[in-house]
């Protein structure tokens, strides 16, 4: 793993709406899709890919329009739990990770079928992590949510996709408020420069860092910014992974 180095800035702030900490229980609904095995949760709008080896597992949710933030939420985490329906609630509560996007069916009424209609709040799960808040025969139920932090093992990872003068960096496994909403690239010959969303949370840049030790500046929602120095070694290639520093 290369050398990397971590410089922690900012505080945490509190958020309003379903983006910040403390502002309590919101009520909304959730759905699941994607079979027994989570197999077709896999990929997705936020560009995670395989949701096991990056290591988000079954704990994931698809996101409605009013909570996915044109992907700005991806990566967040939202603690669940079912309300007010005894005949299908289970007890306890879920912990998810927001990996995609659950778009609208404006064909169907917001009430029976068209679960994920603006202004919905609402939260497609996998199947898996569905079944530990309520019955399979429900197939929705009213649930209450709030956002927690992310508690992830391992330091941000940075996979290098794209070509020269098009790098496309994913970013995951990305702990505290876990939504990515800027980041900066710094190559060995080259000062700090912003990179652009793509999509999901895939960041873009046009500078050509080839042959250059990379340095990564990552600010959530929050506020706060992790820099990772020398995250990646000189001799990097497009397709492979590296690893970070966390949030505390």
């Amino acid at each position: 793993m290369a050398f990397v180095e971590f410089l922690v800035m900012g505080f945490l702030t509190i958020l309003s709406s379903a983006d910040g900490y403390g502002e309590g229980w919101v009520d909304a609904h959730a759905t699941f899709y994607g079979g027994g095995d989570a197999s077709g949760t896999m990929g997705g709008a936020c560009g995670y890919g395989n949701l096991y080896s990056q290591g988000y597992g079954t704990n994931t949710a698809a996101l409605s329009t009013a909570l996915f933030n044109n992907g700005l939420s991806c990566g967040s985490c939202y603690e669940i739990r079912c309300r007010n329906d005894p005949k299908w609630c289970l007890p306890g509560s879920i912990v998810v990770t927001a990996t995609n996007f659950c778009p609208p069916n404006n064909a169907l009424p917001n009430n029976e079928g068209g679960w994920c209609n603006p202004p919905q709040q609402h939260f497609d799960l996998s199947q898996p992590v569905f079944q530990h808040i309520a019955q399979y025969r429900a197939g929705i139920v009213p649930v209450s949510y709030r956002r927690v932090p992310c508690r992830k093992k391992g330091g941000i990872r940075f996979t290098i996709n794209g070509h020269s003068y098009f790098n496309l960096v994913l970013i995951t496994n990305v702990g505290g408020a876990g939504d990515v909403h800027a980041v900066s690239v710094k190559g060995s010959r080259t000062g700090w420069q912003p990179m652009s969303r793509n999509w999901g949370q895939n960041w873009q840049s046009n500078t050509y860092l080839n042959g250059q030790s990379l340095s990564f500046k990552v600010t959530t929602s929050d506020g706060r910014t992790v820099v990772s120095l020398n995250a990646a070694p000189a001799g990097w290639s497009f397709g492979q992974t590296f690893s970070g520093r966390q949030f505390p």
